[in-house]
């Protein structure tokens, strides 16, 4: 079991029947407990939980949609709902048990609801565990915008076993990986060879590389909760990938995994194009990401449909796109400004090597 600190709670990585999880949800053994889980985390994960701990056999589950384009207000009203008719109190709890949806949707629902509840995080896939569950994000969409409604809100407890990984097939095990490069490519390079190196197992996540990577994640936030400065670095593959997810959930939705990985290679091609990473860098980075995420289809109308994402990007300020950029693999800079007529010349550029040019 590894153990380490976060804002005022702490993140456990190994099995949960060793954990202190039993201890936490001790105290709410006579309260109201409620499961969040979505379709698949309920077939394969809640027996597992529910079964192994007395203090929460009785809880209540609520089955959300499975989706990111069902990560919106409707649902979370409809939950808050669900909470008022059991006469929920603050003083009882919610976990939340699933991938990155269930992470943000649920930590949203119990940090509004009657100005905040206990919630704990139970991440399922491996995408959750290594970015959604940690650092205390919590939101939802706006329609195609993501994450634009939200709040920093912090779990009392977040338990990483990745027993539940074995649930996963591949492409969803590659959803997390691309998050697991990013902190390698913002961090620290050999990190991110040895999560390339992993890559050729995909199957066998190794406990010890995935508290490596957890623990990037946990000290950028340490040092700034709340996105002010250096948190910044962890939108590396976000600018251009949010715009490529949102675009896409209107026609042929993708993961939110594979939309990072296109736009790390996206915002890596900025880097070399601004002088910033050498050529033989982003040639790597284009090579090794393109393995994995490949870009879908386009056209000239999709690219102005992104642009518009772009310019509405939560990131933005005083009117500009920012973007992070890297200065070398492992090196991450931030707030630098891109120009609309930048962005369409970066898009047409990549619509030259997506999958199935039309």
């Amino acid at each position: 079991m590894h153990q380490l600190s976060a804002n005022g709670y702490s993140v456990e990585i190994g099995s949960i029947l060793e954990s202190s999880f039993a201890q936490l949800v001790e105290p709410y053994r006579n309260s109201k407990c409620f499961i969040i889980v979505d379709e698949n985390t309920q077939e394969y994960c809640l027996e597992y939980l529910l079964t192994n701990f007395d203090a929460i056999a009785n809880a209540e589950v609520i089955v959300l949609p499975e989706g990111e384009e069902n990560k919106q207000l409707q649902i979370v009203g409809n939950v808050w709902e669900v909470l008022t008719e059991y006469e929920t109190t603050r003083h009882d709890l919610i976990i939340n048990l699933g991938g990155g949806l269930i992470s943000d949707i649920g930590g949203f629902i119990a940090s509004c609801y009657k100005r905040g509840m206990a919630f704990i995080n139970i991440p399922t896939s491996l995408l959750a565990m290594v970015d959604a569950s940690i650092g205390g994000k919590t939101g939802v969409n706006l329609g195609v915008y993501k994450n634009q409604i939200g709040l920093f809100s912090n779990p009392i407890g977040l338990f990483i076993d990745p027993i539940f990984l074995g649930t996963l097939p591949t492409e969803e095990l590659l959803n997390g990986y691309a998050e697991m490069l990013k902190h390698g490519l913002i961090s620290d390079g050999e990190l991110y060879s040895e999560v390339l190196e992993q890559m050729k197992d995909p199957q066998n996540v190794s406990l010890e590389l995935l508290t490596k990577v957890i623990d990037v994640k946990r000290k950028i936030v340490l040092d700034d909760p709340t996105e002010k400065g250096p948190r910044k670095k962890l939108n590396f593959g976000h600018t251009f990938g949010h715009a490529i997810e949102g675009q896409q959930m209107m026609h042929n939705p993708i993961k939110h995994g594979y939309a990072v990985g296109l736009g790390m290679i996206i915002e890596s091609f900025v880097s070399y194009k601004r002088g910033l990473l050498s050529e033989d860098e982003f040639n790597r980075i284009e090579l090794e990401l393109g393995q994995f995420y490949q870009f879908p289809a386009f056209s000239d109308d999709d690219i102005n449909e992104m642009i518009a994402l772009l310019v509405n990007d939560k990131k933005n300020r005083d009117g500009k796109i920012l973007t992070c950029l890297l200065e070398g693999i492992g090196n991450c800079t931030y707030d630098h400004e891109l120009t609309s007529s930048e962005a369409l010349e970066v898009f047409l550029h990549f619509k030259g090597k997506q999958v199935n040019p039309n």
